[in-house]
């Protein structure tokens, strides 16, 4: 009888009559650019303050297909990243990029077919499905920054006892809204800086840098591609969906929640901004957590902004039978096509 259930989808409600009152009120180029300012302003773009990128290269090992450097740069607040960069062997001149950005789970070593330690691991990959290595191999050079909260970016109290995946999102996440800041916020600065160093690597085209981004990983990669068009393709993996049907559906790491977006706009959304601009949309049908019916809800939603742009061509989706994972079967080979020279 006291359970705030109806109260709450109430609200959900509310807000939503309010964002289709002001879009009603506007053209969609008008739409756009008001929806860009306000994901720029939850994101708190303002408050951060960059660092000189300052990159070192700690180790480079020559593998058999590619070479793996492992470096490390400024991005904010005297933050430094490390990173993995992979870099395919044939390539003699300037290629296509690849900033790859990993989900929960133990870090950039998870993608890039290491171990924990370090080790080269050799077994049937887990959900990541080595994603940065299956990119290398198609001849992008793919940049795996350390996404702070995980791996050797948690805090000191979340590495004790040897403890292997699990994450600092609660603590980071609720002391940076003391400040009035959002992990998301903080994980996409880093992100742009990402890519401000990639594209300081001479073996880099400018021209033709992507993003490829898995679950939370995910979120990143949408939200920096929706801000900073020099992201030219975007691969989304287990995230697109909308915010109804997942993270207010399902329990969820405190990460995916940005301040005050619903007042302006849904997830869908969002990820319009990407439009005209190639876009794949990948997502296991058995996903418990980013669940398939909500999928295709956000989906369609995509299909009529790409349409509407007349880039209807630029839309990629598999909804492939599979769960919380990464397939790749449809989305590498598109990322390749679509950022060829």
């Amino acid at each position: 009888m006291w359970n705030p259930d109806s109260i709450m989808e109430n609200l959900y409600h509310s807000y939503e009559k309010k964002r289709l009152q002001q879009k009603q009120s506007e053209n969609a180029e008008q739409t756009q650019e008001r929806l860009k300012r306000s994901l720029i302003k939850s994101l708190n773009m303002a408050l951060v303050e960059q660092d000189d990128l300052r990159p070192v290269l700690l180790e480079r090992i020559e593998l058999e297909d590619h070479v793996r450097e492992r470096i490390e740069f400024g991005t904010v607040w005297g933050f430094r990243v490390p990173a993995f960069v992979l870099i395919p062997k044939r390539e003699t001149q300037r290629t296509a990029a690849v900033l790859a950005l990993h989900g929960h789970g133990y870090g950039s070593r998870q993608i890039v077919g290491l171990h924990p330690d370090g080790t080269e691991h050799t077994g049937k990959p887990d959900i990541h499905g080595n994603y940065a290595l299956e990119l290398v191999r198609r001849g992008f050079i793919v940049v795996v920054p350390e996404i702070i909260g995980f791996g050797d970016r948690r805090l000191a109290a979340d590495q004790k006892d040897g403890r292997v995946g699990n994450s600092s999102c609660q603590t980071l996440a609720s002391h940076l809204h003391l400040y009035g800041i959002s992990l998301a916020g903080l994980r996409v600065q880093e992100a742009r800086r990402t890519i401000d160093y990639v594209l300081s690597r001479e073996e880099v085209d400018p021209a033709r840098v992507g993003c490829f981004g898995f679950s939370g990983g995910g979120l990143i990669a949408a939200y920096t591609a929706a801000i900073d068009e020099r992201v030219k393709a975007t691969v989304l993996c287990a995230f697109v969906n909308t915010f109804k049907g997942s993270i207010m559906h399902v329990h969820h790491c405190i990460d995916n929640y940005l301040p005050g977006v619903l007042d302006y706009s849904e997830l869908p959304e969002l990820l319009g901004l990407l439009a005209p601009r190639p876009l794949f949309v990948e997502s296991g049908q058995q996903d418990p957590i980013f669940p398939v019916e909500t999928a295709e809800v956000a989906i369609q939603y995509l299909r009529q902004v790409y349409a509407e742009a007349d880039a209807g061509e630029k839309l990629g989706v598999h909804l492939f039978e599979g769960v919380h994972e990464v397939n790749g079967s449809r989305s590498y080979p598109w990322l390749v096509e679509a950022l060829e020279s």
